[in-house]
């Protein structure tokens, strides 16, 4: 892991995203003292997804009903309370 001060980083920031984007992790050091680590970000997919909700049942029809009611409770249109001033 490479380790760089705040102010060459900042310096050359361009070359540093470049680096992390190539798969390059950094460690961030202000007066040689280590204060961020930046590393590539984790790219999910879909598969990420599937994974996740695997272990979860599927919602059952109570459930879809209110998510349609508070759906329709936010979705009714709010009369202009200044139209008639």
């Amino acid at each position: 892991m490479r380790t760089i001060s705040a102010t060459e980083a900042s310096r050359q920031f361009s070359d540093l995203l470049d680096a992390i984007e190539a798969g390059e992790s950094v460690v961030v050091t202000r007066g040689k003292r280590p204060i961020a680590e930046i590393r590539p970000a984790r790219r999910r997919a879909g598969r990420d997804l599937r994974v996740a909700l695997a272990g979860i049942a599927a919602p059952d029809e109570q459930f879809a009903a209110d998510v349609e009611s508070a759906v329709a409770a936010v979705s009714q249109e709010v009369p202009d309370p200044w139209r008639d001033a």
